[in-house]
């Protein structure tokens, strides 16, 4: 029973207030690069629509199909993907990826967000839901650097 009980811990009032309030949801009519990936573990499932001016992102869209953990991390993800260029969001995609596997630090403004994440390092079967919105978005932005430099 303590499982159940660090499981429903693990779903905080935070993570359901984000999970509920996701930004930039839905689809960008002509954006410059999409991408979806998916979660076989479980099923989670993001798609990421975005366009870039000048090397950072301009416009960004998402239609997110994640549990609660997932969706919350496309909320941190949405929040602030808005003028950012491809090394920030390596850079955030690195630092959420070392703070659930290996217990790194948690990822520095404008992505301090995912700490709200940080209970789910020791669900290693949630990490790949966590992950795709950030991963998805820097295929995204790469694809889009491609395309603007055709």
């Amino acid at each position: 029973m303590s499982g159940d009980n660090d499981l429903i811990k693990l779903y905080s009032g935070r993570i359901l207030a984000l999970a509920a309030e996701i930004p930039h949801l839905g689809r960008l009519d002509t954006p410059m690069a999409t991408v979806k990936k998916r979660s076989p573990l479980c099923g989670s499932a993001v798609t990421i629509d975005l366009s870039i001016e000048n090397g950072k992102v301009s416009a960004f869209a998402q239609d997110v199909k994640a549990c609660a953990l997932g969706q919350a991390a496309a909320a941190v993800t949405g929040g602030a993907v808005i003028g950012r260029d491809l090394s920030e969001l390596e850079t955030a995609r690195e630092a959420l990826r070392a703070m659930l596997k290996e217990n790194g630090p948690l990822p520095a403004a404008p992505f301090e967000g995912f700490e709200v994440l940080e209970p789910a390092r020791d669900y290693k079967n949630r990490h790949a839901s966590i992950m795709l919105s950030i991963e998805a978005t820097c295929e995204a932005m790469t694809q889009a650097l491609q395309a603007d430099c055709a």
